[in-house]
């Protein structure tokens, strides 16, 4: 049987290689299960169809949806101005402005995506004006989008406490902490390298910073609606007012208004074409979702994970040599699939391994998130990093080198301390007692 499921794994490779939509490749991928693998699919379809009616699962598409108004509202363009005041003098300083900002939008729509759509067309082409090669505002700009999903709320760790039973709220909070390390590694990282290439940027003159000064109270007044959505959100979920669905629900509908009457970025027609957008990709997800569900239950029914076991204690029981190994599987098919289909099918299979190697299930949303969210911008699937190339008008070429030196340096480092320095993702949940 082992065979058979490895013949499974295969075949989704071959068909993500062939470039497949995502929906055919697992709902393929679960043909060959029914035909090959001896388990029933009526009984999975049916329980498959109960897990998707699921309250949990309203958060997805509700941030996708608050995600896509945000792109469109104006609020990021006024969380830009806003930080742009402080830093953005700075050599380097609106490098930082675009770290800042990425954790921002983040923590307001859950997403990798929505930071790149909504700042990308903004902050790209002023970074280019300043003076920043292209290729690099792009990648920085990129890399830092995945802090959407590590910031709080985020969508993937709604599924990671879905599929395994762990609190949403402590997932949430075991991501905060290695998503704010990130956001600093990146931003020191950013200053460091303007300064070691010697990248001639425009700064702005002592007359231009006054002036910045000066508008600091109109700038903080207009960007005062975008500010008070995180707190919005955020407040409410931890504060307990009302679970991440609700809040995924209070994110779009406060867009709305600030979009229209406020900012007034939104017109009639525009409007509703994001709500059609961001209805084609919640169709989609939840298609995806609901094939990954029922191939991960399969895999465990025919007990793979005890099998994954097995084998990884085969090969060694050195904790260090296993978390490597984990964090190795986690990076390869975060490459294959997008983050929240390696959460649905990894999670379930990893969680009794590394509860074997005295791993919580919180501290291991860390380890997953960590991992799955550097896939976004790490080819051959990078969703991520190809929209970024999309919205910044630049080549594979030009955004390689500089992609590779943000992960390796800002990013590498905050997951290997994820996995091994346990407080890191523990502290913030244990100070609301749910560690």
């Amino acid at each position: 049987m082992l065979t058979i499921v490895l013949l499974d794994i295969l075949l989704v490779i071959v068909l993500l290689i062939l470039a497949v939509p995502l929906p055919f490749c697992f709902g393929g991928a679960l043909l060959f299960m029914s035909v090959f693998g001896e388990v029933s699919m009526k009984s999975m379809m049916l329980w498959g169809f109960s897990q998707m009616l699921n309250p949990i699962l309203l958060a997805s598409p509700l941030f996708i949806l608050s995600g896509t108004l945000m792109g469109g509202s104006g609020i990021a363009k006024r969380l830009l101005d806003f930080v742009d005041v402080f830093i953005g003098h700075i050599k380097g300083g609106l490098g930082v402005v675009c770290c800042f900002t990425c954790a921002v939008i983040g923590a307001i729509s859950g997403s990798g995506f929505t930071g790149v759509a909504a700042t990308g067309p903004i902050l790209i082409p002023r970074m280019v004006e300043q003076g920043y090669p292209r290729g690099y505002a792009t990648a920085l700009l990129t890399v830092s989008s995945i802090l959407g999903l590590l910031i709080p709320p985020s969508a993937i760790m709604i599924l990671y406490g879905w599929v395994t039973g762990t609190s949403i709220l402590a997932c949430f909070m075991s991501t905060a902490g290695p998503g704010l390390l990130i956001t600093v590694n990146l931003s020191i990282l950013n200053l460091y390298l303007v300064r070691r290439y010697n990248m001639p940027l425009d700064i702005d003159s002592i007359e231009t910073v006054r002036q910045k000064r000066k508008e600091l109270g109109s700038r903080t007044i207009n960007a005062l609606p975008a500010l008070l959505m995180p707190v919005i959100i955020l407040g409410g979920i931890y504060g307990g007012i009302f679970t991440a669905t609700e809040a995924a629900a209070v994110s779009a509908a406060y867009a709305i208004p600030i979009g229209f009457w406020i900012y007034k970025g939104f017109k009639k027609g525009d409007f509703f074409k994001l709500c059609r957008e961001a209805a084609t990709s919640s169709g989609a997800l939840m298609t995806m979702i609901l094939f990954c569900l029922i191939l991960s239950q399969t895999y465990v029914i025919l007990k793979v994970p005890q099998a994954l076991v097995e084998f990884m204690f085969s090969i060694t029981h050195n904790k260090f040599i296993l978390l490597i190994m984990v964090n190795i599987f986690l990076f390869t098919v975060g490459m294959i699939v997008n983050d929240g289909t390696g959460m649905i099918l990894c999670a379930p299979m990893l969680l009794p391994l590394v509860q074997e190697l005295g791993i919580t299930p919180i501290h291991f949303a860390a380890i997953m998130g960590v991992n799955l969210a550097m896939g976004g911008v790490t080819p051959p699937y990078a969703s991520i990093l190809y929209l970024g190339m999309r919205v910044g008008k630049c080549s594979f070429n030009e955004i390689l080198k500089p992609t590779i030196i943000f992960l390796v340096f800002g990013y590498l480092p905050v997951i290997l301390l994820t996995t091994y320095w346990a407080p890191l993702s523990l502290f913030i949940p244990s100070l609301f007692g749910l560690n």
